[in-house]
């Protein structure tokens, strides 16, 4: 697996969502995310039932998948500590590469010139080496293959390696807001933990043509983006979960050139929903509600039974204060599956919620109407509304039926 993420509140360059800050991490290695084996991380440790999608025939907690390819920074060693490379690293100055001195880079081996940079959306190819401040190595990767900008790795090599000319080796100092944050790493990476990263740029290449992916290609790679979004999900980077989970349905809904099979388009389909239901899942906890309800909305056409988009529908629909619908779907669900424990939860909480509310209501419409009270004169004075209330109600009558009647005197006389 690749290098992770940022921090909690890191900055990062990959596409739509980052303009400027990122977060989080949990497994994995400096390099690419995603290829390691095992569920997905929980959505939401509270909730047993919300789990990210995960392959079916895995069921290991997350604690068990592969670390994902993470490069810890330690601050830029004094020259001293440096040996060797003291000679090649000394003429060259760091460039500060967002300003703000949490994110450094030095060249130490030119490259070909920068019309050999990469471009954002490429394909490319580093050789990393990442370690901790006090020297110690936790990744090594001869040949490191990621899509620049999409955040398939931590964010401070996604940001730098745009800045290599072919051929180039460079020193990359990083504080933890741009790779693995607050959390760190587990086992090898510590909480808030500085990295500093040895690259060189080998290759950088157009990322393949979609279109021309075969079914089983198209799988992989959406799998991979999903991968990583469940990897920001267990960070708490649910702005960079959703650029991942996105990336992944635009890779399934592309358009193809190559036939597929019926296998083929049921894995799609099945990667389709698990995005759309992770989706939804790091939506809601941005408090993005009608974007959850519509990711919600689209699992269940396809599969109309889902659990999960039903639990995360009802909870939208609450978190709206639509009690009764919410309800509705979820006692759906619970008809599917009678033993969850989550879904009995939620219900009790919200019928609960949705009585409260109607008492509410009820004591605010009573006030509005005035509506007065069981005991003294007001009591007479609703007596005497019953029974006056059928008097009117006897002369509008009244005054409706001889209306009536002149109305079909007129009418048979025109004819």
């Amino acid at each position: 697996m690749g290098m992770a993420a940022a921090g909690d509140d890191g900055a990062t360059g990959c596409s739509a969502a980052m303009a400027s800050s990122g977060e989080e991490p949990r497994s994995g290695s400096p390099g690419r995310a995603g290829n390691g084996s095992g569920p997905e991380p929980a959505l939401d440790t509270a909730e047993d039932f919300e789990v990210l999608e995960e392959e079916e025939e895995e069921e290991e907690d997350l604690s068990e998948m592969p670390p994902l390819e993470d490069v810890s920074r330690p601050p830029a060693p004094p020259p001293e500590e440096r040996g060797g490379r003291e000679a090649a690293e000394d003429p060259q100055e760091w460039l500060d590469v967002l300003g703000s001195g949490l994110l450094k880079k030095k060249t130490l081996v030119p490259g070909r010139g920068a019309d050999t940079r990469p471009r954002k959306g490429q394909d490319v190819t580093v050789r990393l080496k990442a370690a901790l401040e006090d020297g110690s190595v936790v990744e090594e990767n001869p040949a490191l293959t990621f899509t620049l900008g999409d955040c398939d790795v931590v964010q401070a090599l996604d940001l730098c390696v745009q800045l290599l000319e072919m051929g180039e080796t460079a020193l990359i100092v990083s504080d933890a807001k741009y790779c693995y944050g607050a959390q760190g790493r587990s086992p090898d990476i510590p909480p808030n933990a500085a990295l500093t990263l040895e690259v060189e740029l080998l290759e950088a290449r157009d990322a393949p043509d979609l279109e021309l992916l075969s079914g089983k290609e198209k799988v992989e790679l959406a799998n991979r983006k999903r991968e990583r979004g469940n990897f920001f999900y267990q960070q708490a980077d649910y702005v960079l979960a959703i650029n991942s989970y996105d990336i992944a349905l635009k890779i399934i809904s592309s358009s193809s050139k190559v036939d597929f099979s019926p296998g083929e388009e049921a894995e799609l389909l099945d990667v389709k929903v698990k995005c759309l239901n992770n989706l939804a899942a790091s939506q809601l906890k941005l408090d993005h509600y009608e974007a959850a309800l519509k990711s919600c909305n689209l699992v269940l056409e396809h599969q109309p039974g889902n659990i999960k988009a039903l639990f995360r529908k009802g909870k939208v629909l609450a978190q709206q204060g639509e009690f009764r619908e919410a309800i509705s779907i979820l006692k759906a669900a619970l008809k599917l599956e009678p033993s969850n424990k989550t879904i009995h939860a939620e219900l009790s909480k919200l019928v609960k919620k949705h009585a409260d509310q109607r008492n509410v209501e009820t004591e605010m419409y009573r006030k509005m109407l005035g509506n007065p009270s069981a005991t003294g004169a007001p009591g007479k004075c609703k007596d005497k509304l019953r029974w006056s209330i059928p008097w009117k109600w006897l002369f509008g009558a009244t005054a409706i039926a001889l209306g009536g009647v002149a109305l079909s005197v007129v009418i048979a006389a025109r004819n």
